[in-house]
């Protein structure tokens, strides 16, 4: 198969779930004797055509910065619909656009009608209503767009079966839909050593509002009550850096929360989670968090929230991989001391955690996709 990838932001220079998911995908498909192409956003320096690892990367356009004021910029997802237009060439068999920032979907369905493409639309979250609390009034634009570009495609690829279910309320067809979630390089992780300094908690992700860090942090000064020296590291960055420190501050957590900001290597990413006891992620908007398999993969169970936006939940077996919460300091708090004063358990948690994750190595899920895509030719 000739297949094409529209989405602005490119693995690695820019690094998200989407991104990696892209990559980890492509790599592998070209590996299987599949011709691969992503159209993005040039984010690199030297020509607009390059190929990495087998995958033909296009730049249709530049620009800055993808987030401003700790949003995803509407204009820049504007430019990109537009560049897609006449930036998205060639013949495909497959046209696979990522659902957000919506409008290169709209140039993806043009072109796949001129060239006789098969349109796949991949589903990362539905916002719905929630487009009205982020952005007040001005919302209806944006929860008219998601609205417009589900009756797009051929194929809809959820990532989960909690943003199939969401779709179907947007009156999605099911006989169009194939879930495909997202994976993990479950053997490379295995590879991997844990670095000498230790943390009971750990968190990855970007330092944003819906993230609920600071949640986290209450928790680590409720804990730390009871075990006074516990260790949690913080890696990622963002708009909330500032308030987060100045919290951690505020309630005296200095030599108890390390802030490590945006680590480029994923290899040191892993090797703190393999020196880590427990993940929490207590984010209330997600659709498939890599970071839930990949702490699996290092042996980490995952302290996830309860939330109606949350699709982690689907991710996270509770009692087995981890465990699935109301988002509540108190709560947090209270599951991090008993994993960390029940050792064993901690450990049995551990192992089932890793076994779970195998299941999600990026091989299993590259044959389901290419099954997928096969079957939408036919």
């Amino acid at each position: 198969m000739k297949i094409a990838y529209v989405y602005d932001a490119v693995y690695p220079w820019v690094k998200g779930g989407a991104e990696k998911r892209i990559y980890e995908v492509s790599r592998r498909l070209v590996q299987r004797g599949h011709e691969v192409h992503w159209f993005g956003i040039k984010w690199w320096d030297g020509e607009k055509d390059i190929v990495k690892d087998g995958i033909y990367l296009h730049g249709i356009g530049e620009w800055d910065n993808l987030y401003v004021d700790g949003r995803r910029s509407i204009s820049e997802g504007l430019y990109f619909g537009l560049k897609t237009l006449t930036g998205l060439r060639g013949d495909f068999d497959v046209i696979d656009c990522q659902e957000f920032p919506y409008f290169p979907c709209f140039s993806a369905k043009v072109h796949s009608m001129v060239k006789g493409s098969v349109l796949v639309i991949t589903w990362y979250e539905i916002w719905g209503d929630y487009w009205f609390e982020y952005l007040g009034t001005k919302g209806l634009f944006g929860w008219t767009v998601e609205r417009l570009i589900t009756k797009l495609p051929k194929l809809a690829v959820p990532i989960s079966e909690h943003i199939k279910e969401d779709l179907k309320t947007l009156k999605v067809s099911e006989s169009i839909m194939q879930v495909v979630p997202n994976g993990v390089d479950f053997y490379r992780l295995q590879e991997i050593r844990p670095l000498d300094e230790e943390f009971d908690v750990i968190y990855v992700g970007r330092l944003i509002s819906h993230k609920n860090v600071d949640m986290l942090i209450r928790a680590i000064s409720i804990a730390r009550e009871k075990i006074p020296n516990i260790r949690c590291g913080i890696i990622g960055d963002g708009p909330n850096m500032s308030e987060l420190r100045a919290l951690s501050n505020e309630l005296g957590l200095d030599k108890n929360v390390m802030f490590s900001g945006f680590i480029e290597s994923d290899e040191e990413v892993y090797a703190r989670m393999k020196s880590s006891k427990v993940f929490v992620l207590p984010s209330t908007r997600e659709g498939f968090p890599n970071t839930i398999l990949e702490a699996n993969s290092c042996g980490l169970p995952a302290i996830i929230v309860r939330h109606e936006k949350n699709a982690g939940v689907g991710v996270v077996e509770d009692g087995c991989n981890g465990f699935i919460l109301n988002l509540s300091s108190e709560e947090i708090a209270e599951k991090i001391v008993y994993l960390l004063q029940n050792e064993k358990e901690l450990n049995d948690l551990g192992r089932t955690a890793v076994e779970f994750a195998e299941s999600y190595d990026w091989g299993v899920i590259v044959k389901r996709i290419e099954d997928v895509y096969e079957a939408a030719l036919t």
